[in-house]
């Protein structure tokens, strides 16, 4: 629970290159609920670092505890040193800036910091999932059954899983095409920001080639419809899957959406489906989900029936 989801895989070789590099602290930064930022804050004290989280939040909240629900609350418990931004301020100076005055404040107190960015979606970070695609292809290998995905669909936040999942897949005998479905930026900013992670590992080959990009974002990042949670609670009941709300969710959302309107795309073909994670985030949608959720009544309990000794003694 504490490090679950997709951030893990690129912490894996961020953390490594903290560590190696002598970090005594480190730095990141997403909005409230970050899974990310949760992941790096347990992973930090598992390595005896410290950490410290830049969390967005809208500029009401901004001057208020921000409580604990959810990741905050895993945050919290593991001693993170939590600074919050407003949305606004987010905006006017980039998540690059806030994380480096943060960084040159630390280094005036004797610090060591380590930065990691957004997602921990850098070059180095892509690792982990090109990483991703040989356990997936090593998996497949192994099973009786030959399998051969034709694509692979998964939620994207920061763009680091998808560059790695990309160039991954391209790599490997897979050859799987990473169908993405953005929850926030469009899929421009999307295209040249996986370009860029690609170029950094001088991989040689165009993002549009190894991914497409569709936009998934809804009412906005990590703001849901009700058909949204709806469709969230209707998965849970119907497999047992528990898809988180920012990311996974709205990705399988679009993606059976655009089953539905485009199926000669479609049609035949195997899809592996990634879930990168998050659960927490529910709890942030207690009170939208709370209404559609019923399935609780009081038990009826018929006074004539006898009580039996030695049972219910435990209170």
């Amino acid at each position: 629970m504490q490090l679950s989801g997709n951030k893990v895989r690129k912490l894996e070789f961020l953390m490594a290159d903290a560590v190696a590099k002598g970090a005594d602290c480190i730095i990141t930064i997403g909005g409230i609920q970050s899974n990310h930022c949760r992941a790096t804050a347990v992973a930090a004290k598992y390595l005896n670092l410290d950490c410290y989280l830049i969390l967005r939040t809208s500029k009401v909240l901004v001057d208020q505890d921000p409580g604990l629900t959810g990741n905050l609350l895993v945050e919290r418990l593991v001693g993170a040193h939590v600074e919050l931004i407003s949305k606004e301020e987010y905006a006017k100076f980039g998540s690059g800036d806030l994380t480096n005055l943060l960084k040159e404040r630390l280094l005036k107190e004797g610090r060591r910091p380590y930065v990691i960015p957004v997602g921990g979606s850098n070059s180095l970070g892509t690792w982990g999932y090109i990483e991703a695609i040989r356990e997936i292809e090593e998996q497949l290998q192994s099973g009786t059954d030959k399998v051969k995905f034709d694509d692979i669909v998964v939620a994207c936040g920061s763009g680091g899983t998808i560059a790695g999942l990309g160039l991954g897949s391209w790599l490997s005998s897979l050859k799987a095409k990473v169908r993405a479905f953005s929850v926030c930026d469009d899929p421009d900013y999307f295209y040249d920001y996986v370009q860029g992670l690609l170029d950094g590992l001088e991989a040689g080959v165009d993002s549009r080639d190894i991914v497409n990009v569709q936009n998934a974002r809804g009412l906005g990042y990590a703001i849901n419809t009700s058909e949204e949670l709806k469709f969230v609670a209707e998965i849970a009941a119907s497999t047992g899957v528990v898809l988180d709300p920012v990311y996974s969710g709205k990705a399988a959302y679009g993606m059976l959406k655009d089953m539905a309107e485009n199926t000669k795309k479609w049609e035949g073909r195997k899809i592996l489906f990634i879930h990168t994670g998050g659960l927490l985030g529910l709890f942030d949608k207690v009170e939208q989900m709370a209404p559609s959720l019923g399935n609780w009544r009081r038990m009826d309990v018929q006074e004539s029936v006898p009580p039996s000794d030695g049972i219910g003694k435990m209170f």
